[in-house]
């Protein structure tokens, strides 16, 4: 049994934390929300004021939170030096960070003998629940294999996917997101010219999924879209965000983004249009109404 001290309540962090307790670990909970207690007692975790409180004597902390801005914020000097307290203390960093706004808390965590390991979650909720989500992890090899049994709690065990050193799973983490939004938007595109042209949107989805255009989002995801989902998992304030450090490690490393530009680009006319609401497909939303057609199969 660890004792584990949790940073974020909120739609993945929560049933993280129920799969914690349930593997008879003892957690700690604070969220920037007090809201957010009731949550936490009902997944049978202690509620705590502040991260540092959390932090007080933790094995281990885990941090859930939605972007670099609230990580940073969470991760003051007072946290990791209670955090510091402990003997041989992690870090361990779920969110969906940037590279470049990590390294320093990263750099802080280090000289306090703290180690880090960054986890960058892949999946929703329900994966959360079922702790069969998939971690992009970066850092120390041995540090993983030391925290394995942990991470396997509330991950598949075979998509805990170590990347390489700090940086790489927070990377990855936002080419795949880079890359789905990307492939979101692509096959929207499409299927509006199919559908002005004529083309049953159930036959044209049908034939995408089969052909050599296929893609995890027209297999899993597009009958959402069909039903009307914009699937309100994520803000699209965060989203946009992500794709903007992308872009900027992009230009950073002098690669080639038009493409990326181009997604980036979309979100921003998207966000400027809707506002921070929850919605993955809200991009998509826009390229409707832009179109004046819903995609949607049915009665």
């Amino acid at each position: 049994m660890l004792k584990i001290g949790l940073i974020g309540m909120g739609r993945m962090g929560t049933p993280i934390c129920a799969n914690l307790v349930a593997a008879g670990h003892q957690v700690a909970v604070h969220d920037a929300r007090p809201d957010r207690a009731a949550a936490a007692y009902d997944c049978g975790a202690a509620w705590c004021h502040s991260g540092r409180e959390v932090a007080d004597g933790a094995d281990v902390l885990i941090t859930v939170l939605p972007g670099p801005a609230e990580v940073g914020a969470a991760l003051d000097d007072a946290v990791l030096d209670a955090l510091a307290a402990a003997p041989d203390p992690t870090w361990i960093d779920m969110s969906s960070n940037s590279p470049a706004a990590a390294a320093p808390v990263r750099e802080r965590a280090l000289t306090r003998g703290i180690g880090v390991l960054e986890a960058p979650i892949g999946g929703g909720p329900e994966d959360a629940r079922a702790g069969t989500l998939r971690l992009f992890v970066g850092g120390d090899a041995d540090l993983l294999a030391r925290h394995r049994p942990l991470l396997e709690v509330v991950a598949d065990p075979q998509r805990i996917t170590h990347l390489g050193g700090p940086g790489t799973g927070y990377t990855v983490k936002l080419l795949v997101n880079l890359l789905w939004f990307g492939q979101a938007a692509a096959t929207a595109e499409a299927l509006l010219i199919g559908r002005s042209a004529g083309v049953d949107l159930a036959a044209l989805h049908h034939t995408l999924a089969e052909s050599a255009a296929s893609s995890e989002f027209i297999r899993r995801d597009l009958p959402s879209l069909f039903a009307g989902d914009y699937l309100a998992s994520f803000g699209l304030d965060h989203i946009h965000e992500q794709l903007a450090v992308v872009t900027s490690l992009a230009r950073d490393l002098g690669t080639p983004h038009t493409i990326t530009e181009t997604v980036r680009r979309l979100h921003q006319d998207a966000l400027d249009r809707y506002g921070p609401a929850d919605g993955e497909l809200l991009a998509v939303a826009l390229l409707e109404e832009q179109a004046g057609i819903r995609l949607r199969t049915g009665p």
